[in-house]
């Protein structure tokens, strides 16, 4: 008897399954539009839901037509690859999802372009770059500065902890930047990060979607849109790598390959960065580099699955379109896969060619950092197709001279491996970072000594760039979350506000106009941003180099001793043919020029001339 009602039962299931279908629900769809007259007009749309199995996809329009639905290996999503038309009119355009006798409509905008001239413009030499960590840098919106659901709260009094700036605080302070003379600004990420340690961006849990604590996507586009009114480029600080532990994918794949392991089974990154260019690496070795998570909290995507691919360069190219950005910086390049990250790149640049792209491979030797440039003299079964690659060979050598470990001829040697790179003067060139410990605390403060690698820094090849506070000697120490300490003045309750001339400290100002100087001679002499380079092997701790741009030349003088010294430029008669005159460009004194003559310089200083 209890068989037998046991089978009706059953039977009663199968029968009201078919009677009563499961109803289709849609959540979301990503990208969450497109645009007319873009070069990628085939795209994959990533649908969101329930009991997304056995659905038929479709459109009645011939200008946005399904080419082919994918199921995943989870019925909450499904892949709809659509075609747009070059012809197609902007507009919402209709996809009817139909399964087991129930349908559901969800309009698709297509958008128009925006034409606009100043946007997607790259970066360049003739750029200084500045490094925001939006959560460190300026609280324009207290009112953001919690948001319930998420788990990092504010505590300004914890390193690792929110501070609480963001987006409006940049857009409050576009004019400290000009008058700093940045042309570029460099974000750190600003996509949702709900984490237990948030503040830093580098984990995401949403890539469509701006951290709530920062600001909104419109936002978002609000900044790059003022940015570029005042001559600002913005770079959107990228992580193709990983995403973070809290991510909804994490606990609900859509396809069972969708992360290099699980979170029950994985394995950590051996950070083998050098096995990808090694020749004598083992596979094993290499694959752990690149598939292994970053770190616990970190989990791995897996690019050579196609379906993450697309979604990274869709994800890509939408934000880009979406807000009008200039370039990107693509974190951790060397742990994602190589064969996706040179076919994200060439995707990314034929559509928007003015862009540049700039990759996070920290190296410090210029023969393992070149690999990754696109072009380079690495044999390879394919090119890069990276435009720039981050000269982590010069923070070090910063790094070892200000620690007092090498003198001014680890400068020259440095410059001297630039026969490595393709494109040395694309490289992105800094002091210091957000994961770098500052210039002038490795210094021990010593601020004349600090000037030093600046002063190259802004009158050597590449593209300079600044980390936020540098400019005002904001010191900090060894540990990551006091590196990237508050921008004193953007913030509530701050002592005094460093945005301000009149409220700087004497040592701020001192390294502030200091700064602003060197910028804006880089600015006004393009032989210091794309002139050749001649230099000499320092003798006695003197390092002096000419940079010269068709008739103009500059020479630069270096006195790493903590003596004055008095010198005779020797194997320089060339360079001084038909000089007249020589400007100092800091002072604006200008005396005028004889063969033989002596150069006074101060005790770790620094002396750029123009020669007339």
């Amino acid at each position: 008897m209890k068989k037998a009602a046991a089978g009706i039962i059953i039977f009663f299931f199968i029968i009201s399954a078919n009677i009563f279908p499961a109803e289709i629900k849609i959540s979301k769809i990503e990208p969450p539009n497109w645009w007319a007259g873009m070069k990628v007009n085939q795209i994959q749309l990533m649908v969101y839901g329930e009991n997304l199995n056995d659905v038929v996809v479709k459109s009645n329009e011939d200008d946005f037509k399904i080419v082919k639905v994918y199921e995943a290996d989870n019925p909450s999503y499904l892949f709809v690859d659509v075609e747009i038309s070059s012809s197609i009119i902007p507009g919402n355009y209709k996809l009817f999802f139909e399964g087991s006798g129930v349908k559901t409509e969800i309009d698709f905008p297509i958008l128009k372009r925006n034409e606009d001239s100043s946007r997607h413009n790259g970066f360049n030499s003739s750029d200084i770059v500045y490094l925001i960590m939006p959560d460190r840098f300026a609280n324009g919106d207290t009112l953001n500065d919690t948001d319930e659901g998420f788990i990092d709260s504010l505590n300004r009094n914890h390193p690792s902890r929110r501070h609480g700036g963001d987006l409006q605080g940049i857009i409050n302070h576009l004019d400290y930047f000009n008058e700093l003379g940045v042309t570029a600004l460099w974000i750190n990420p600003v996509v949702e990060n709900n984490m237990q340690v948030s503040y830093h961006g580098y984990a995401a849990t949403d890539l469509y979607k701006i951290d709530p604590r920062l600001g909104t996507n419109e936002l978002y586009k609000e900044l790059v849109n003022q940015a570029h009114e005042q001559g600002l480029k913005i770079i959107y600080d990228h992580v193709a790598n990983h995403i973070g532990i809290n991510h909804p994918w994490v606990k609900n794949l859509p396809i069972k390959d969708w992360l290099n392991g699980t979170v029950e089974s994985h394995k950590l990154s051996n950070h083998q960065k050098l096995s990808a260019s090694d020749p004598h690496a083992s596979s094993e070795i290499r694959t752990l580099n690149t598939d292994g998570w970053f770190t616990e909290y970190m989990p791995d995507l897996n690019q050579r699955n196609p379906f993450v691919a697309n979604y990274l360069i869709q994800n890509m190219i939408w934000w880009i379109e979406y807000s009008g950005l200039d370039g990107i910086r693509e974190d951790t390049y060397p742990y994602a896969d190589q064969k996706f990250l040179s076919e994200w790149n060439k995707i990314i640049l034929n559509e928007y060619p003015r862009m540049n792209i700039v990759g996070e491979a920290w190296e410090f030797d210029p023969v393992f950092t070149s690999y990754y440039q696109r072009n380079n003299f690495y044999p390879r079964e394919f090119n890069t197709n990276l435009p720039s690659v981050m000269d982590f060979g010069f923070s070090f050598t910063s790094f070892l001279y200000l620690k007092g470990e090498r003198k001014l001829n680890a400068f020259y040697e440095h410059f001297a491996k630039d026969f490595i790179y393709p494109d040395p003067d694309n490289l992105f060139t800094f002091l210091d970072n957000h994961d770098w410990e500052r210039a002038i605390f490795t210094a021990g403060g010593n601020i004349e000594k600090f000037k030093i690698p600046l002063t190259i820094l802004l009158t050597t090849r590449g593209i300079p760039q600044l980390l936020y506070g540098t400019e005002i000697g904001i010191i900090g120490d060894k540990d990551h979350g006091r590196i990237r300490s508050d921008f004193p003045g953007g913030f509530p309750g701050d002592e005094h506000n460093a945005f301000i001339s009149s409220e700087r400290t004497e040592r701020e100002t001192q390294i502030f106009d200091y700064v602003k100087s060197l910028i804006e001679l880089r600015k006004n002499f393009k032989s210091l941003s794309a002139g050749k380079m001649i230099h000499f092997p320092p003798a006695d701790e003197i390092y002096y180099y000419f940079k010269i741009y068709e008739n103009e030349k500059i020479l630069v003088i270096i006195n790493g001793n903590e003596t004055e010294k008095e010198i005779q430029l020797n194997n320089t008669e060339n360079y001084f043919s038909g000089t007249k005159n020589i400007v100092n460009l800091l002072t604006k004194a200008e005396i005028e020029f004889s063969t033989g003559m002596k150069f006074n310089l101060k005790p770790m200083s620094c002396l750029i001339y123009l020669l007339k």
